[in-house]
């Protein structure tokens, strides 16, 4: 089974990549330890693989926060994390950002260089996106609230707008602060900063860490938020600076090009309806019985269940606490944003995929015919007077939204499945193993090349 047209696999041969790092980190300091981090990785070993390693670095972390905090209350709600787990979360994304920092240079070593590796790597740094912003959130005490929303929806869409960017201007462009350097490098020192005083430091009031909480002219005019609030207003300033920054780009390359200069801001509406979409099924009502509706039930549900999957015994159970509940309040926020995550990764990666092989942009993805459901029937209270018909209990929500979660990782997986494979087979470069085909078709190792090429391939 194709994924890619043959109109699509032949501008594959036409990509070369094109990129612009302005970060003066990169410059000054990380490149430098790239430069010679790669030489540590023997020339057997895939640029995917190395990329797919860090990935899995990043999972494990993210484990390790499921294990210790499963129902994701973090500190402030009960949550115990052994203060040694922090800087693990800090090793291992300094670890994803320098594996994810060579697989590049491990491409040209290796003669491996192509439009998969980019697909491949934009991949994983969009899962990972999702998956770090989950857990920069539970270290600095967020946990279930909407600023680790907010978080979610400022990472995903940084990564949105540099991809859209890249789309417009056939660059990658990594601005003075940008996300897979400087912003990696802020959460790792978060992450130290977590292990050594424990999440609740981020509660402390920002003129309080700063000593000025006791001059009146600065107390009455500053709000003293807590560290972690003012952690995502910073956030908040730098997605606004690179919208900015990203558009010039994209505004030059349009006027460059003789096309409209406000037709591409259009194509920012996708992410605009997913977050909306996202931020309105999490913004349901409520969910509350009356003492006379629960009498007509067989028993009791407690709505604050430790674990995961909340079930009812028996299934006719609908008795909720005085709060009410709601997916943002439950276990289910951490398999919520998981489920948004996989979404947004599948939506990125057809753009990348677009900019690859000089396709359309992708205006609608498929995958939020789940979440498009799961809103609308959230807040059938609001829109029609009426109870929700698939979420009615907490148990029937729990279902639906891991069924919105493997739904959305099974299509995502099939995606990746097929269009590694089209380009596996198309370019005749393998994606795990450093082969190549011959001209019979057969693969081969690329080690297996006469000295000469090899050493040919180095001087370039």
């Amino acid at each position: 089974m194709s994924y890619l047209s043959d109109e699509a696999l032949q501008n594959l041969k036409k990509y070369a990549y094109k990129g612009v790092d302005k970060s003066i980190l990169s410059k000054w300091i990380m490149n430098a330890f790239w430069s010679w981090f790669v030489t540590l990785w023997p020339l057997s070993v895939a640029p995917n693989t190395i990329t797919l390693s860090g990935l899995c670095i990043v999972i494990l972390n993210f484990i390790t926060l499921l294990y210790y905090d499963p129902s994701y209350v973090t500190e402030k709600g009960g949550a115990h994390v052994p203060q040694w787990i922090y800087f693990t979360w800090g090793i291992g994304l300094f670890l994803y950002q320098s594996f994810d920092a060579v697989d590049g240079k491990q491409a040209r070593r290796t003669g491996m260089a192509g439009p998969l590796g980019e697909m491949f790597d934009h991949g994983c740094d969009a899962l990972n996106t999702t998956l770090e912003a989950i857990i920069a959130a539970q270290a600095l005490n967020l946990g279930q609230s909407w600023w680790t929303l907010a978080s979610q929806v400022a990472a995903l869409g940084n990564f949105y707008i540099t991809t859209w960017e890249e789309y417009h201007t056939g660059f990658l462009f990594l601005g003075v602060c940008s996300g897979p350097v400087e912003g990696i490098l802020m959460l790792v020192v978060v992450y130290l900063i977590t292990g050594i005083y424990g999440p609740s430091f981020w509660d402390t009031g920002i003129l309080d860490f700063l000593h000025l909480s006791n001059i009146s002219l600065i107390a009455n005019t500053i709000p003293n938020i807590g560290l972690n609030v003012a952690f995502m207003v910073f956030g908040a300033f730098v997605l606004a600076f690179n919208i900015i920054a990203s558009y010039s780009n994209v505004r030059t390359a349009m006027r460059k090009s003789g096309k409209s200069t406000t037709k591409p801001l259009l194509l920012l509406l996708p992410f605009l309806f997913s977050a909306g979409m996202q931020i309105a099924w999490l913004a349901h009502p409520k969910l509350n019985y009356t003492a006379d509706a629960a009498a007509s039930t067989s028993g009791v549900f407690k709505v604050h269940s430790p674990s995961f999957l909340p079930s009812p015994s028996p299934p006719s159970l609908v008795l909720y606490d005085d709060e009410g509940f709601t997916i943002l309040s439950s276990s289910l926020f951490v398999p919520f944003l998981c489920a948004w995550g996989l979404q947004f990764a599948h939506q990125v990666g057809r753009m990348i995929l677009a900019h690859l092989t000089k396709g359309s942009f992708p205006l609608w993805d498929w995958l939020w015919v789940m979440s498009v459901v799961g809103a609308i029937d959230a807040n059938l209270p609001r829109i029609l007077g009426k109870p929700p018909i698939i979420q009615s209990t907490p148990h029937s929500t729990a279902v639906f939204v891991y069924a919105t979660l493997v739904f959305s990782f099974v299509a995502y997986a099939r995606f990746c499945t097929l269009v590694i494979n089209d380009i596996t087979n198309f370019m005749g470069i393998a994606c795990f193993t450093v082969r190549k085909k011959d001209k019979e078709g057969r693969w081969r190792s690329v080690l297996e090349e006469t000295p000469e090429a090899v050493e040919g391939r180095k001087e370039r």
